[in-house]
């Protein structure tokens, strides 16, 4: 991993949460917190983001709502699922709509967050890699178009 933190959000409508999750993460990654989806669309406008664990009961809008209303705007963030309750539903609408990377139950196990979050991390950095390789082949793309098409009309 290199000197920059990775920046993870957290979303979760239990404030208790929040606090234990900055608590526990903040020295490793940087971690923002929002207590509400909302308020995570706020942090997402203002700051860039590798990685998003969000709960999935937060009462206005839940965590599967918020990760498919981001989806259009902010495609690249991994996200990663939490719910305390044993929901099969949220669970297939997560992977389905909400395009998550891993789902895990809550109460959260530190270690095996802290793994899911490495590994979404890596994925992350894949997915930029290859959107770069991508902007950088159509670019080369375009430019033999263009000398094929002068060399033809000369």
């Amino acid at each position: 991993m290199s000197a920059k933190k990775i920046t993870v959000l957290y979303v979760d409508d239990e404030e208790h949460n929040l606090f234990s999750f900055k608590a526990v993460f903040r020295l490793k990654y940087n971690v923002l917190t929002a207590i509400s989806g909302d308020d995570a669309l706020k942090i997402l406008a203002e700051k860039p983001v590798q990685v998003i664990v969000t709960d999935q009961r937060m009462p206005e809008m839940t965590g599967v709502q918020f990760l498919e209303n981001i989806l259009e705007k902010y495609p690249d963030p991994m996200r990663i699922l939490l719910t305390g309750y044993a929901d099969m539903n949220a669970v297939i609408d997560a992977v389905n709509k909400g395009k998550i990377f891993h789902y895990l139950n809550k109460p959260w196990n530190e270690e095996e967050l802290d793994a899911t979050i490495q590994k979404a991390y890596q994925k992350y950095l894949e997915k930029i890699e290859i959107k770069d390789m991508n902007e950088k082949l159509t670019l080369s793309n375009d430019q033999l178009e263009f000398m094929l098409r002068q060399k033809l009309l000369s």
